[in-house]
C-alpha cells in the first residue's frame, strides 16, 4: 500500500495549487476552441475561407516565454515567439475545456496557436487511470493503486500567429 498520494493528499495539493495560481501568480489567458466541423477546408486540409472558434474561456495558467527571434527569409524578416502555457487540469475540467492542436490562446494582445499538448505530469509519479492490474483484474503486489496518484497539469506549446491570419475579430451588434 502506498503511503502518499491518496485523496486527502491530493485535495491539499489541489487546494494549494489553485490558491497559488489564482491569488498569487494570477496570469490569465483566453482560450479559443477551434470548431473543425464548421470550418470549410480545401483539398489540402487548409481553411479555404474563414476559421470558426468558440467563445473564449478565461483561465489561470503559468506562462513560460521563450526568446523572440527574427529569422530572415527570401520574403524579408519574420517574427517568431514561442510560449508554453501550463494549466491545472482541474481548472480545465471545471471549465469543460480540452486544449488541442489548432486552438488559439490570446495573451497580452497576441495570438498563439497550439502546436502540442502534454498531460504527463503526475502527483507522486502515478497515473490513477492505470492501476497496473493483470488480465484477471488483480495486482499481486498492491490491490488499491487506483486510489493513488493524480494527473496534475496540461502543458501547451504554442507559436505566435499574426492577428490577420487568425481572423478573430470583435463583432458589433
Amino acid at each position: 500500500m502506498a503511503l502518499y498520494g491518496e485523496a486527502r493528499d491530493i485535495s491539499m495539493f489541489r487546494h494549494v495549487n489553485r490558491e497559488l495560481m489564482g491569488n498569487i501568480i494570477s496570469q490569465q489567458v483566453a482560450i479559443y476552441k477551434f470548431r473543425l466541423e464548421e470550418t470549410k477546408v480545401n483539398l489540402y486540409g487548409e481553411a479555404a475561407h474563414a476559421k470558426y472558434y468558440d467563445d473564449p474561456v478565461l483561465l489561470y495558467c503559468l506562462i513560460e516565454r521563450q526568446n523572440q527571434s527574427y529569422p530572415e527569409s527570401d520574403f524579408g524578416v519574420d517574427f517568431q515567439w514561442g510560449i508554453t502555457f501550463k494549466f491545472l487540469r482541474d481548472d480545465l475540467v471545471d471549465a469543460n475545456v480540452v486544449p488541442e492542436v489548432g486552438d488559439i490562446f490570446l495573451y497580452q494582445k497576441g495570438y498563439y496557436e497550439v502546436d502540442s499538448t502534454n498531460a504527463n505530469q503526475y502527483f507522486v509519479g502515478k497515473n490513477p487511470d492505470y492501476p497496473n492490474k493483470g488480465d484477471d483484474g488483480v495486482n499481486p503486489l498492491e490491490n488499491d493503486l487506483e486510489n493513488f496518484g493524480y494527473n496534475v497539469s496540461i502543458i501547451c506549446n504554442t507559436h505566435y500567429v499574426p492577428a490577420d491570419k487568425v481572423g478573430i475579430t470583435k463583432e458589433r451588434f
